[in-house]
């Protein structure tokens, strides 16, 4: 069975304004501790179902991409992706669900892990984090914490 982490955090402010900072690509390097950013890729401007992107990540002096594909698109509730690397080799689904409440929006992160045996080798040398479960549920409670920040400064 494949490891899954899930945070949750409510964020005072609208689901729309939520889901425009989760899909702005290019900026989630500000609220990521390891994503670094992303670029939309093969003629797309921004996120549809079946959209792909590369997402750069770092973790000290390593820094690594993949290509991602949208598989669930429902603004401004559910941003949802898969991740490869290298020759299709499949990394994580990652997960945004984003429910309305009545002092703004719950957001909830989840990543879904996918590899293999190879790609746990390889990502392990690549990024340097052995145990990724954990070093994932620490970034996704980082990175709710500073979109939570960016959200509340735009308002």
């Amino acid at each position: 069975m494949a490891d899954s982490v899930s945070v949750t955090r409510d964020i005072d402010a609208s689901p729309q304004a939520i889901w425009d900072l989760v899909t702005h690509l290019e900026r989630m390097g500000e609220w990521s501790p390891e994503a670094t950013g992303g670029k939309w890729v093969g003629g797309a401007s921004g996120p549809a179902m079946g959209t792909k992107f590369r997402g750069t990540n770092s973790s000290g002096r390593r820094s690594w991409s993949t290509v991602a594909t949208v598989t669930e698109f429902d603004a401004p509730n559910v941003f949802a992706f898969t991740v490869i690397a290298g020759p299709g080799l499949k990394v994580a689904t990652w997960r945004y669900r984003i429910t309305a409440t009545a002092a703004g929006a719950n957001v909830e992160e989840t990543w879904i892990d996918t590899r293999g045996a190879i790609i746990k080798f390889l990502g392990k040398k690549i990024s340097g984090v052995a145990d990724r479960a954990s070093h994932n549920r620490a970034g996704m409670e980082a990175t709710l914490e500073s979109l939570a920040k960016s959200a509340a400064e735009a308002r």
